[in-house]
């Protein structure tokens, strides 16, 4: 889904976690996850440069701060990719006032873990640990602004999409209609006097 969302919009900045776990075949530091060791990772959490983070499945994760602050000051989107504890903790900061939460459900258990067996990248024992903690991660599914079904991709997708296109022109996102609608009343005001003029 995150690979779809910014496939329709490339300037959506996606935020890289910050991991203690080990990486897998393939996956490149700095691109999929910011692989820290323990020490590294807690020295980052204690100098408060985590947003948020959490321990999942054993292994600590987190959404480095610099990074996600400089693209809000830059008027960018960021996606995150995290579960329900980050999503609670950036919820109670003061970023969290300007953001908007997707929960996605599987069609169903048996679907959730053929999915994660197709991905080839997890083996048996942790594929298990996920299974088992999974109706924990779904119990907090009233806790976001949307909660979908994906059981289809593309459709799935099209309703981010079209939750993300929604979210981006309410009205306290766009500060300018203030300044916009004084400038309508001054041109009708403008049009008023020149009229009297004739």
């Amino acid at each position: 889904m995150a690979r779809r969302l910014r496939d329709w919009d490339p300037a959506i900045r996606f935020s890289v976690s910050a991991t203690t776990r080990a990486p897998r075949p393939g996956e490149v530091d700095g691109q999929d996850y910011h692989f820290r060791s323990p020490e590294a990772f807690e020295a980052m959490v204690a100098a408060g440069e985590m947003l948020e983070h959490a321990t999942v499945f054993g292994n600590r994760y987190g959404s480095p701060r610099a990074p996600v602050e400089a693209a809000m000051a830059a008027g960018v989107d960021t996606l995150f990719d995290i579960d329900w504890q980050g999503s609670q903790q950036i919820r109670d900061l003061p970023q969290g006032l300007d953001t908007v939460s997707i929960f996605i459900l599987p069609p169903s258990m048996g679907e959730l873990e053929r999915r994660l067996r197709a991905r080839g990248q997890d083996s048996d024992e942790v594929i298990a640990g996920r299974m088992e903690k999974s109706l924990s991660e779904v119990s907090h599914w009233a806790e976001y602004d949307y909660v979908l079904v994906n059981d289809d991709p593309e459709p799935c997708a099209q309703r981010i999409i079209a939750i993300v296109t929604a979210e981006r022109i309410r009205r306290k996102r766009q500060p300018w209609l203030g300044d916009f609608v004084r400038g309508l009343g001054a041109e009708r005001a403008g049009q008023g006097n020149a009229g009297e003029g004739l």
